[in-house]
């Protein structure tokens, strides 16, 4: 029974400490690091809040190191999959009854300990078992999960408060009932914040969630369910298990009780989810929610009035950090020829000043893409790249997996803007340009807007305002998330809701109200006070 209308600390951002040599905060990474690569972990599944161990178990590496063996995790079969669809079922009634103040402590909670005791922690489990270095791990695992779970909660309420009008005689109140059954959760390997957000953000609704995390994201998913528990999630609230993908899936949508699935990954398996909800539409209680954000081919125009210096550094933040493993990673560069020149220029020695290696030297820059199926799949576009005549590699080109899973920055230029490497998501540290010429800017514009199925993130770089405007109105369909003058990645919670449409997503916006209204039911209550008691209205007579 609620007592009074709270409120909730003001969200802000969570400072980005900036991990300078000498730093108390450089120190703690570093000896958590240390102490963990020197240490194995077991991850559990859990279910009903209980650590669930298998036997059936899967080892997990260091991508830079892959032959280190960090840890093993257990995988559900079937049976452990209905278990945790069950679990979360029979703690739903009385999770959605708690208050919502309640709710909001638990996760307030979470976000401090992130805050505080647990950040070296899982800033040392991202860049262990994710390749992170320490500023990326830092801007993911900490900040932006800190971030997700304190403006989560501020827009809770703010939702909460959104109120219809009454009059003297009738009072109308909007209730926001959590979804009607589980939420299903897919989180990727690439981002422990989204890892984190895609089942709490449900949850803070008042939904029970079944969540699967990536096989290559377990040690820090570990570390999640760790300050979840901590921070007082009740159990069977939130449930993780991990195992074969598409049995788990097929096991998820096959519940009557499926209410809705919070998913990023690939646009594939968001396709095949989509057409096995459409087949068992008639199954289920509710129509589901399906929000999605998947995959991205981004990209970067320049226009001939635009600062070369800029340019080059927005390709080489944009397009190489976290190895462009980043569905916002620019990957394909449309530039005017009259800056090329210079632009090439600088993005060649900015690369090559590089650091490559293991994220415990924090000196390095570049570390290892995820798994040797990633390693292999760039190696061979950039093989390719090799023998087209129609493509070039300027930098970049090399790669080597004797040890971890590195290849290098690379840079291919192509006169052909349908190469393909400017249209297929590679999801790894390979930048293609085209360079075109000044008059073609219009026409270019066409060409970015045509080019791609994706719709994720772009941006536009020029000193002339008309060029800029015709470029923000000729790819309004292009991005869901559109920079001008700016690398097209690093969205902020509460200042850039993050999310693409065409075969990028639902554009459901993570890190907003929009995407939390995914996760209630409105429900309209209409009191009346003094209620009728002849059927007649007055122009009867």
């Amino acid at each position: 029974m609620g007592k009074g209308f709270f409120k909730v600390p003001v969200a802000k951002n969570e400072p980005v400490k900036d991990y300078a040599v000498g730093s108390p905060e450089r120190a703690a990474v570093a000896a958590a690091y240390k102490e963990m690569y020197n240490a194995t972990v077991e991850v559990p599944l859990y279910i009903n809040g209980k650590d669930v161990k298998t036997g059936d178990t899967d080892t997990m590496s260091c991508p830079h190191d892959h032959k280190h063996i960090l840890g093993t995790y257990h995988k559900a079969d079937k049976k452990l999959t209905q278990e945790a669809i069950d679990t979360a079922l029979a703690a739903r009634d009385k999770w959605a009854a708690t208050p919502w103040e309640q709710r909001a402590a638990i996760f307030l909670r979470a976000a401090e300990l992130i805050a505080g005791p647990y950040r070296a922690k899982i800033n040392a489990a991202t860049m262990l078992a994710q390749s992170k270095n320490i500023f990326q791990a830092e801007i993911d695992a900490s900040c932006e999960l800190i971030d997700f779970l304190r403006f989560n909660v501020q827009f809770m309420t703010e939702i909460y408060s959104e109120q219809p009008e009454s009059t003297s005689g009738a009072w109308n109140r909007l209730e926001y009932r959590p979804l009607e059954g589980f939420v299903y959760a897919v989180t990727p390997f690439n981002f422990t914040a989204i890892a984190g957000n895609l089942p709490a953000s449900a949850a803070l609704m008042g939904n029970v969630v079944v969540w699967k995390p990536s096989a290559s994201q377990m040690y820090s998913a570990k570390v999640v369910m760790d300050i979840f528990r901590e921070a007082g999630v009740p159990d069977g609230v939130i449930n993780m298990i991990v195992g074969d993908p598409a049995m788990i899936t097929e096991t998820v949508l096959a519940s009557p009780d499926f209410a809705g699935i919070h998913f990023t990954g690939s646009t594939g398996v968001f396709n095949g989810i989509w057409g096995q909800i459409g087949t068992n539409i008639s199954n289920y209680k509710t129509y589901p929610r399906i929000v999605g954000e998947t995959g991205g081919k981004d990209f970067i125009i320049a226009h001939k009035t635009s600062n070369p210096a800029q340019v080059a550094t927005a390709i080489a933040r944009g397009g190489f950090e976290f190895q462009g493993q980043k569905c916002s990673a620019a990957s394909r560069i449309y530039l005017s020829e009259s800056i090329w020149p210079a632009v090439k220029e600088q993005l060649i020695t900015d690369v090559k000043s590089f650091k490559m290696g293991s994220p415990e030297d924090m000196s390095n820059f570049i570390t290892a893409v995820i798994t040797e199926g990633s390693f292999d799949k760039l190696a061979s576009y950039i093989d390719q790249a090799k023998k087209d005549e129609n493509a070039e590699i300027i930098i970049g080109g090399g790669y080597d997996k004797s040890e971890g899973y590195f290849i290098e920055p690379t840079i291919i230029v192509t006169t052909d803007p349908n190469y393909t490497t400017m249209t297929t998501e590679l999801f790894g540290p390979v930048v293609t340009i085209y360079v075109f010429e000044d008059k073609d800017w219009t026409e270019t514009i066409k060409l970015v807007d045509n080019t791609s199925e994706y719709a994720l993130t772009g941006a536009v770089f020029s000193e002339d305002r008309y060029a800029l405007e015709e470029a923000i109105s000729g790819l309004q369909n292009a991005a869901g998330n559109f920079y001008v003058n700016d690398k097209p990645s690093g969205a902020v919670v509460g200042q850039q809701p993050f999310g693409g449409a065409r075969a990028s997503g639902t554009n459901d916006k993570a890190g907003s109200k929009l995407n939390l209204y995914r996760w209630v039911s409105p429900r309209m209550i209409k009191e009346t006070f003094v209620t009728p008691t002849n059927y007649r209205y007055p122009f009867l007579g």
